[in-house]
């Protein structure tokens, strides 16, 4: 690749890939103030090539543990030039002031972050969290010139049932003429008609083929989503040819060391090449197709375009080798060109410590339901078993893998924790906790023994949020001190922290792949069919709570 600058003006000849033709051509691109004002085709054959920048279509920041500023400084160097985020994480913790600060922390640095306006603050009723966002609340945020769609409409039961409040999100959304995302995991025939004539027009929650050609047949787009705990793309990928001006690209969910590890939407992009799809079919999905569903700003290689491209070695390989955004080098020769701005920590945590008594469960029935987990998915089923009890209490079994469950509100000082149990983790000794709890972020711990459980606790309360585990009665901790959910640290440290608890973690025997993004969805009510939440146990399949004790 060649460059020769001349005052403001840049040009850069390469192999260019071209999404609109489907060809690959030498070519001469001539930027100018921000925008490409020149493509010349020549004969020249180059030993790199450029193509328009990656979109991660949905995305929930929080996830990567990562303030937004270091969010974009991990993400340009996969070629990742914006996302579609939906703030909903923080935005239950702190309400309109947490989305605020992901805008405002967004804005220090050179990325093109955009942004979804959360509908469901709190994801449901069910549980307790640090707000709540009411159609009027959200009106000015939808407004929001860098908020370009309704974020996930996950409360599909108020939809088909024609809750009021949900219908009027609905309607400021359209009013301002934003796209709305959907949340509807497993829902067929009628009621899912419904939901997407109220016109919620895309998913990233399929799992089956099956599922995603039914939504496609009643006009939704597809996300097909590739995250830590949800990995989506070898059901669905078939889509990329058969259905392509249908389908995006997103990772929702993704921990610090699937991001640098293993990337952002190139990583999707690497699997499909694998698969034997069109580099055209796979970058559509992850350019033209967010670009036109959402209006992004964020150029596609045309004369006129933002100057949003990346370099990369070859269409068959496909390792970033330089990322631009808006003209402007932020990533080359594995160097970003940008560092984050740590903004002041936000947090809404204010609870007491608890002791070993609050966590015992007295005995109410010969047997209790357990939350079974499946490593790779955000659902569980639930089975019932009767466990050995003690001083008339509720015992673990870490012989049949039934080990305790624990949520505990973080917003009220002495609310009482939560108990349940839980197949699935592993653990022969020791706990692990967190105060990330989606959607309510409330603190939530699994161990056999009582003592490590409230240890895992009070180690995130001293914190004020974190992930920790508990081994030999001691906690190795990763604080998160914006929200409980994020930090300023640098992603690399992150990285390395979170990797050397998921590896302590595993070696007090779990057998899950991302142990602690899994325990983070145990809360998630919203997805059937047996959760836990600070109020309660909770039948997903009939949306309510429930007992713990089945007879």
């Amino acid at each position: 690749m060649k460059k020769s600058r001349e005052l403001s003006v840049e040009k850069i000849e390469a192999n260019l890939i071209d999404i609109h033709t489907r060809e690959i051509y030498g070519a001469g691109i001539v930027i100018k103030d921000r925008r490409i004002v020149g493509i010349t085709r020549n004969d020249n054959t180059y030993d790199r090539y450029i193509c328009p920048g990656l979109i991660d279509a949905h995305v929930h920041i929080e996830s990567s543990m990562l303030i937004p500023s270091e969010f974009a400084r991990q993400a340009v160097q996969h070629g990742c030039v914006a996302t579609v985020s939906d703030p909903h994480e923080i935005a239950n913790v702190l309400g309109i002031d947490g989305i605020n600060f992901m805008i405002e922390d967004g804005n220090r640095v050179p990325f093109k972050f955009y942004w979804t306006a959360p509908s469901c603050v709190p994801a449901t009723h069910f549980e307790s969290s640090g707000a709540d966002l009411s159609a009027s609340d959200l009106e000015p945020v939808i407004a929001h010139e860098q908020v370009v769609a309704l974020g996930e409409v996950m409360n599909f039961p108020g939809v088909i049932y024609d809750d009021p409040e949900v219908a009027a999100k609905l309607t400021i959304a359209k009013k301002y003429g934003k796209p709305i995302d959907g949340h509807i995991p497993g829902i067929q025939g009628d009621d899912l008609e419904k939901y997407v004539l109220s016109g919620i027009s895309t998913d990233h929650e399929c799992v089956t083929l099956a599922e995603a050609k039914e939504k496609i047949r009643l006009g939704m787009k597809i996300l097909i989503r590739e995250g830590s705990a949800a990995r989506n793309f070898h059901s669905l990928h078939s889509l990329i040819a058969t259905d392509n001006e249908k389908v995006m690209l997103c990772t929702d969910d993704s921990h610090p060391d699937e991001l640098l590890e293993h990337g952002n939407i190139n990583k999707i992009i690497k699997m499909g090449l694998a698969q034997g799809h069109s580099v055209y079919d796979l970058l559509r999905c992850c350019t033209v197709h967010p670009v036109e569903h959402y209006a992004l700003d964020v150029g596609l290689l045309r004369v006129g375009d933002r100057a949003d491209f990346i370099v990369i070695d070859h269409p068959e390989t496909f390792t970033v080798l330089a990322t631009y955004i808006d003209g402007q080098v932020v990533y080359e020769n594995g160097q970003t060109s940008f560092s984050p701005h740590s903004s002041k920590p936000v947090n809404r945590f204010r609870r007491a410590k608890i002791s070993p008594s609050s966590v015992r469960l007295k005995q109410q029935g010969s047997k209790v339901k357990v939350i079974e987990v499946i490593d790779g998915e955000l659902l569980t089923t639930s089975f019932t078993a009767e466990l050995p009890v003690k001083e008339d209490c509720i015992e673990t079994d870490a012989g049949r893998d039934i080990l305790k469950i624990v949520v505990l509100n973080r917003y009220e000082e002495n609310a009482q924790p939560v108990v349940g149990f839980i197949k699935g983790f592993n653990l022969k000794q020791g706990a692990i906790a967190a105060s990330i709890a989606h959607d309510s972020h409330n603190i939530i711990a699994v161990g056999g023994h009582d003592l490590d459980i409230v240890s895992g606790i009070n180690a995130i309360i001293d914190a004020g949020g974190g992930m920790t585990v508990v081994a030999e009665g001691r906690c190795t901790t990763l604080p998160l001190e914006y929200a409980g959910l994020m930090t300023a640290t640098k992603g690399e440290q992150v990285a390395q922290l979170y990797n050397s608890i998921n590896q302590k973690t595993k070696s007090l025997g779990c057998t899950l792949s991302a142990p602690f993004m899994t325990l983070s969805f145990m809360a998630l009510l919203v997805i059937p069919s047996l959760k836990i939440g600070d109020q309660g146990l909770f039948d997903g399949d009939q949306f309510q709570l429930t007992s713990v004790f089945a007879g």
